[in-house]
């Protein structure tokens, strides 16, 4: 399967023209072997240093192959323990990285982690990438910025897109079921972020692009018209979750940022990450956004109940918890970062009587996402983890997850905005 890149570029009725970064990709069996065809081509056939990027399992699972075709590459090969996309594995990753040399184009071997630390460096660098990813377990392969946990705080660096992704069925298909769950959990997190986005929209004139949300719709179609056959280890629906991550980054390339693709599900999991209530939590990125998922749909649909019945009070505003933020961030700098992070207020963007006004548009826009028990089916269709259990958290996590994850983006959500509404606390409550 080649992708037309052209169809997402150009002008939309949105407004914009919308700008792709990456030249071709390709999901198919076999794909990998294409990597001599492409660094052939314009303008790519003028670089000479080349460095294949992974770490110890990926290299294994398709880095060796790289290799033997591109014998003239310098690898960085990095030890998995406790590797991760923050200022560490930069310093493991600048380590290797003096020893191979001049650097012309990185081809990154691997997924999320591997993904990130690989297009940080190609930005700061201001070399390109290729990529070639051996699981089908995130959708920021195609993405534009890094992100990665830096002193404790999760935020997003400017980096840079693959210009060329070379998916091959029978290296991501390989991947251990658990990646692969976790790729489910990843794109299905797209129905509450979207949501998230269109109630922005409703509330706050927030830039929304309608062809950009029907994109992560068509990229949830993909995922579940593809559940049974990754069970039954079916080429076609690896292929189709594979292009239903890859479809989902390109909408966040087209907005300019993550927020076709991040809300409150993805808030919830950088919180687990920045380890302010739990201890470290060896769980995956997507398994984090799928519990989220579950959590912030079981929260909306309740709150949309309450809705419903148009018998709530609106509070005339609702400032910055700083008190609050300061008890549960100990560590200075981390608390600093968020609370900057935080200023402006985004609750004062929101104007309480038009929030009252909008109330039945908020709950259509709430009906989109399936309740939080089909979500946990969907996951444990694939034997993805869907609840606090586990994770081996308890249920006060659901009130903890939905006070303070949406301090962790400077971004307007529904889990934020119902800080606003008298019957916060009881919808919060598990």
């Amino acid at each position: 399967m080649n992708i037309d890149m052209d169809q997402f570029r150009g002008a939309c009725p949105c407004g914009r023209a919308h700008e792709i970064l990456v030249d071709d990709i390709v999901i198919e069996k076999g794909a990998l072997k294409r990597l001599p065809e492409y660094l052939e081509k314009e303008p790519y056939r003028s670089c000479r240093h080349l460095v294949i990027t992974a770490d110890e399992h990926t290299y294994a699972a398709a880095g060796e192959q790289v290799a033997a075709l591109l014998p003239q590459a310098k690898t960085i090969v990095l030890d998995p323990e406790n590797l991760h996309a923050d200022e560490k594995g930069v310093a493991r990753f600048d380590a290797q990285l003096k020893e191979v040399g001049d650097v012309d184009l990185f081809i990154a071997v691997g997924s999320g982690t591997i993904h990130d630390l690989t297009r940080y460096h190609a930005y700061n660098m201001k070399v390109p990438f290729f990529s070639v990813p051996t699981a089908a377990s995130v959708d920021g392969f195609v993405s534009t910025v890094a992100a990665m946990t830096w002193h404790g705080f999760k935020k997003s660096f400017t980096a840079v897109s693959p210009v060329v992704v070379l998916a091959d069925t029978d290296v991501f298909k390989a991947a251990p079921q658990r990646l692969t769950a976790s790729g489910v959990g990843d794109l299905l997190g797209k129905y509450t972020a979207l949501a998230d986005w269109k109630i922005a929209h409703v509330l706050t004139g927030e830039y929304i692009c309608d062809r950009i949300v029907e994109m992560e719709y068509q990229a949830l179609d993909s995922l579940i018209k593809s559940l049974d056959g990754l069970n039954e280890g079916s080429d076609e629906a690896y292929e189709m979750l594979m292009y239903g991550l890859l479809l989902s980054g390109l909408a966040m390339q087209m907005t300019g940022n993550s927020r076709p693709a991040s809300g409150a599900e993805h808030h919830m999991s950088h919180l687990w990450e920045m380890e302010v209530y739990n201890d470290h939590l060896d769980f995956l990125h997507g398994e984090k956004v799928g519990v989220g998922l579950v959590l912030a749909s079981d929260i909306y649909h309740k709150a949309a109940a309450k809705l419903r019945q148009h018998a709530f009070h609106v509070k005339a505003r609702v400032p910055l918890e700083e008190a609050a933020i300061r008890q549960a961030f100990r560590d200075p700098v981390l608390c600093e970062a968020i609370l900057k992070e935080n200023t402006p207020n985004l609750l004062d963007t929101v104007d309480p009587t038009k929030l009252e006004a909008e109330t039945d548009a908020i709950v259509r826009i709430i009906e989109t996402i399936p309740q939080s028990e089909e979500l946990a089916a969907l996951l444990a269709r694939v034997h993805g983890v869907h609840s606090l259990a586990d994770m081996g958290l308890d249920d006060s996590f659901y009130h903890k997850m939905a006070f303070l994850s949406p301090y962790v983006r400077q971004r307007l959500t529904f889990m934020r905005t119902l800080k606003f509404y008298d019957f916060y606390d009881e919808v919060t409550t598990p």
